[in-house]
C-alpha cells in the first residue's frame, strides 16, 4: 500500500474537501467582517447546502465505485465550489441577494455574518478533529500497537 492509497482511504478525501472549503470560507467571512463599514462593499459567500449536496453525491458515487475504502472523490463542483485540477477545491464566492442595501450601498448584516462565522468554525473544528482521529488510527496501526 502506497502513501497515496492511505491519503485516499476511508473518509479522508471527504474530510479533506470539507477542510479546504471551510478554511477558504473562513477567510471570506473574515474579509466580509473586516469590511463591514466600507461604503459600496458587498458581502460574498458560498451556498453551503449546495456544496454539502454535491459532497454527499460524490461520496455516494465513490462508495459505489470502490466500496468507499479507497479512491479519489469524484467532486464535480457547484456554482461556487469547483475542482482546481490538482485534487483541491477552489471557492468562487457570489454576492447573496438577501441582505438590505444601506445608504452607503453596503449590504451588511452583522448578525448573519456572526452566525455564519460560528457555524463555519464549528464545521472546521469537527473536520479537523475527525482528521486527527483518522491519523491517530493510522499511526497506531503503523506502529503495531493495540
Amino acid at each position: 500500500m502506497l502513501l497515496s492509497d492511505l491519503s485516499n482511504a476511508g473518509s479522508l478525501p471527504t474530510l479533506g474537501a470539507m477542510l479546504s472549503v471551510t478554511g477558504q470560507r473562513q477567510r471570506l467571512l473574515a474579509h466580509n467582517i473586516a469590511n463591514l463599514d466600507t461604503p459600496d462593499f458587498r458581502t460574498q459567500d458560498i451556498d453551503i447546502p449546495a456544496f454539502q449536496r454535491e459532497l454527499a453525491r460524490a461520496s455516494s458515487k465513490r462508495r459505489e465505485a470502490a466500496g468507499g475504502l479507497y479512491g479519489d472523490l469524484p467532486f464535480e463542483g457547484t456554482r461556487e465550489v469547483a475542482p482546481d485540477g490538482r485534487g483541491g477545491l477552489v471557492v468562487k464566492p457570489r454576492t447573496p441577494s438577501g441582505n438590505i442595501l444601506y445608504h452607503d450601498r453596503n449590504n451588511r448584516d452583522i448578525e448573519r455574518l456572526m452566525q455564519d462565522n460560528a457555524e463555519n468554525l464549528m464545521a472546521f473544528r469537527l473536520t479537523t478533529d475527525l482528521i486527527r482521529r483518522e491519523n491517530e488510527l493510522l499511526r497506531t496501526a503503523i506502529s503495531q500497537r493495540v
